[in-house]
């Protein structure tokens, strides 16, 4: 049997590449529902999650939104060049950087709502209400500090 055939049988059982093609399939699905907008789904979850917790830091952005903070302050250039986003020094301690929504950045994202309610409504549609409670259910779990814990304590891996 040839490496490809065998990496194809294996990934339906591998949790990580399902999970990830998954991802991928759907930021694409919205991302295309947002492309009106100019802005792609990470930069709508991230303006809304600063909306929900404004003036807040890249540490406590990050956290939020399940990111690592070097990535998260990649991803924030763009934001701030297109003047959605502004930074200022924390006045409590200066080695940190506060982050809020500019007026801009509380119109684009308006303008996104119209757009992300139609991508909801396809998706939930799609998914039928029994599978979308199950999937929810399934990601709370993931992303909770419970699972982490668990996982890890389970894991063959050394650490």
């Amino acid at each position: 049997m040839s490496m490809t055939k065998a990496a194809d049988q294996e990934g339906p059982r591998c949790s990580c590449t399902a999970l990830r093609k998954a991802t991928r399939r759907i930021s694409l699905f919205y991302d295309a529902a947002l492309a009106p907008a100019g802005l792609k789904t990470t930069q709508r979850a991230i303006l809304a999650q600063i909306l929900r917790s404004q003036p807040t830091t890249v540490g406590k952005l990050a956290e939020a939104l399940v990111m690592d903070s070097g990535g998260l302050a990649h991803t924030l250039k763009p934001l701030e060049r297109d003047r959605y986003i502004a930074t200022a020094i924390d006045p409590a301690d200066r080695r940190n950087r506060l982050i809020s929504l500019t007026p801009r950045g509380i119109e684009k994202l308006a303008e996104t709502d119209a757009l992300w309610a139609g991508a909801e409504a396809g998706f939930e549609a799609a998914m039928g209400p029994a599978k979308l409670a199950a999937l929810r259910d399934a990601l709370a779990f993931l992303v909770s500090d419970g699972f982490t814990a668990s996982a890890v304590q389970k894991s063959p891996v050394p650490r």
